[in-house]
Parts: structure tokens; sequence; C-alpha cells
């Protein structure tokens, strides 16, 4: 006989939308207001929640606000997942990603609390590692995907993976903070494509890329 499943407690239940409240109103006025901005006050209010309530779940403001840095990767994670899902060419798989990327970084609360906000208040290190658990692991999927056409070590792949996300994560900054983000996408996609294009080309045509030089 299958014992029963424990329910979850009303206290549980409680202190689950406790957070995501918290998490959610400080997610919308960090987007507009910034970090430097917004005070615990105006969060707590926003939430209807004590201080003691948010100090349950975060130690201060910075661990809400890598929470926060989290739920929007997060959320951008799943939408390039998604635009890449029905694809099985993978130079279109490559493609549909770099699309719902760009599209991403033009959303007000990516740009703001990844792109702007991130880097100065996680730290470098701390950023660049939160980003690779998220976008790199799929921009790593795409490039695996695009280079399996070649006989490539996996340190290549690995190599050719981190060179396209930095040039993802240029073109990220490039379009958050252009006057017009529409044509700056569309410039970076086009430059991007025409990298790609070319990978294509050198992979129909039977060619091989070069594996490192030694000695």
């Amino acid at each position: 006989m299958l014992g029963k499943v424990p329910r979850t407690s009303r206290r549980q239940e409680y202190s689950a939308s406790t957070k995501r409240a918290l998490v959610d109103v400080a997610s919308e006025l960090f987007t507009k207001r910034g970090y430097a901005g917004t005070s615990l006050d105006e969060i707590v209010s926003g939430a209807r929640v004590t201080k003691g309530a948010l100090y349950h779940h975060f130690s201060g403001k910075q661990a809400l606000f890598e929470a926060v840095f989290e739920t929007v990767e997060a959320e951008a994670t799943a939408a390039i997942r998604k635009a890449v899902r029905d694809h099985d060419d993978p130079w279109e798989k490559a493609l549909s990603g770099l699309r719902a990327f760009l599209d991403v970084v033009q959303q007000p609360g990516y740009r703001r609390i990844v792109i702007q906000e991130g880097p100065a208040i996680l730290g470098y290190e701390r950023f660049r590692e939160q980003e690779e658990r998220s976008t790199f692991g799929i921009v790593q999927e795409i490039v695996s995907s695009v280079l399996e056409s070649y006989d490539l070590e996996p340190s290549m792949v690995e190599t050719f993976s981190r060179i396209f996300f930095g040039a993802m994560s240029a073109a990220g900054t490039a379009v958050s903070s252009a006057d017009d983000s529409e044509r700056a996408s569309a410039e970076v996609e086009t430059a991007i494509a025409f990298i790609l294009g070319g990978l294509q080309q050198q992979a129909e045509s039977g060619g091989t890329l070069p594996g490192p030089a030694i000695g």
C-alpha cells in the first residue's frame, strides 16, 4: 500500500506566496527605479508584508536583487528554449534562438536588471556565474548542434561556444543601450546570421574547421 503524499501546509503556502510577492514587487521597482532608487520600505509596502517577513526570506536588498535576477534570467531562458524547440534543423534553431535572445534584451526588465544593473550589483564574477548557468547553457546547446557536422574535439566546441556567447552578450548590451533598439537588433541579427551562414556553407561543402596548432 502506498503511503500518503504529504500535503503542503498552509504555512508553507503562505511563505511561498510571500516570497513570490516580494520578488514580483522588487522586480517591478528595480525595473522602474533601479537598484539604488528602490528602498526596502517600498518593497515591503508594495508586497503588503512586514520587514521581518522580508528578512525571513532574504538577508537583505542584494539577496533580494539576486533572486529577482535569477527569476528574470529563468524567464529569458524559457523563452529562448521555447523558440528553438520546434526546429530540427540546427541552423534554423540557431537563428530562432538568436531572434528570441534579441527580443528578450529589448524587454525593460531584462535590460535594466540583467544588463545594466547585474554586473555592478552582483560583481563581475558572480554575474558571469549566474549568466553561464542560464543563457550560456542554451548558447552551448545551439553551437554544439550547429558544429556537429564537423569532426571537432569537445574543447574546440567549448571554445566556439564561449566565443559565440561573448558575441551574443556584447550584442545584447549594444541592443539594450541603443536609441533605436529595433534597428540595432536587426543589424545584430544580420551580422550573426552572416557568420552562421559562413559556417553553414563550409559544412555543406564538406569543409573542415582547423583544430588548434600545437608545437
